[in-house]
């Protein structure tokens, strides 16, 4: 595990369950993926309304951290993948964005970033993706797990913690779409994460002008 690992693990594991979502929110989208905010309005808001931290996680692109950094932004991105037959959501936080192994994994276009269609179809090794995002000094988060279709979820996230998985989102609000298409509950993640002591993660996934 190198210093940056270890780094982003500390971070993330000093937050708590109670600054999820007023002054920690690690999962923000922007117009350089499939978000309505400019990316740095949202740092000004973050500001603004006195978060600690935030993640912006643009669909398969690291652009926006190209072109702007600031001490409020931890540097992420979404990757789109699939894992075995489940369709997932891979997280990755800390990360180097010019290191040009990870950046190997990026769309190669914007419809890559945002299109619905484009991005089901993404064919990402998820093994080679997370000894990537280790390469690059990040750590590899499953998004909104109570979603993934997974008919086990138990034994679906054990063998992604075998390839190399650190955490897993637990603070999650499951809004528009998501809270009609989970397969598992909220509490059901929570326990998984304790069960096999993943870091636990937490954020809006919002997508909208207005970060609050």
């Amino acid at each position: 595990m190198s210093k940056n690992n270890q780094e982003i693990k500390d971070l993330i594991n000093s937050f708590n369950e109670d600054e999820y979502f007023d002054f920690v929110n690690l999962h923000i989208h922007s117009k350089y993926s499939d978000g309505n905010a400019e990316f740095d309005d949202i740092i000004n808001q973050a500001r603004d309304f006195g978060y600690r931290k935030i993640a912006i996680c643009d669909h398969n692109t690291v652009e926006g951290h190209k072109q702007y950094r600031d001490k409020l932004l931890i540097p992420a991105v979404e990757f789109d993948c699939w894992y075995g037959y489940v369709f997932m959501h891979l997280l990755a936080y800390g990360i180097d964005v010019e290191n040009p192994v990870l950046n190997k994994f990026m769309a190669k276009s914007k419809k890559g970033t945002e299109s619905d269609i484009v991005r089901i179809f993404a064919r990402r090794n998820v093994k080679k993706l997370i000894e990537a995002i280790h390469q690059a000094g990040g750590i590899a988060v499953l998004a909104h797990p109570a979603c993934c279709w997974a008919l086990d979820l138990d034994k679906f996230v054990k063998s992604l913690i075998n390839i190399g998985l650190d955490g897993i989102e637990v603070f999650y609000p499951y809004q528009r779409h998501r809270k009609f298409i989970k397969f598992h509950t909220a509490d059901t993640v929570k326990k998984i994460a304790e069960k096999y002591n993943l870091i636990k993660t937490g954020g809006t996934d919002c997508h909208s002008r207005n970060i609050l």
